[in-house]
């Protein structure tokens, strides 16, 4: 067998190849299912909206509210002498 003729390297000439193209191709199909993966995970997450924690701290206030005026509705109709 002849010995290979090694031709200089240029850096007009010198490529990656076919092992760089299917190497980046991985990766794009890697990346690509990560992607859709992630998509699907993040549909999962049940976050409370803004809106409903606003009517929420709403509903916590006004129940609040009602308490604080029962115990002084209650205070008001014990008679003072029973003490």
């Amino acid at each position: 067998m002849p010995p290979l003729i090694a031709m200089p390297l240029n850096d007009d000439t010198v490529s990656p190849g076919l092992l760089g193209f299917a190497v980046f191709i991985a990766l794009l199909v890697a990346t690509v299912f990560l992607i859709r993966s992630m998509g699907k995970q993040m549909k999962k997450i049940n976050a409370p909206r803004e809106a409903d924690l606003k009517q929420q701290e709403w509903e916590r206030a006004q129940e609040a509210k009602a308490a604080a005026s029962a115990q002084t509705g209650a205070a008001a109709e014990k008679p003072a002498g029973d003490a």
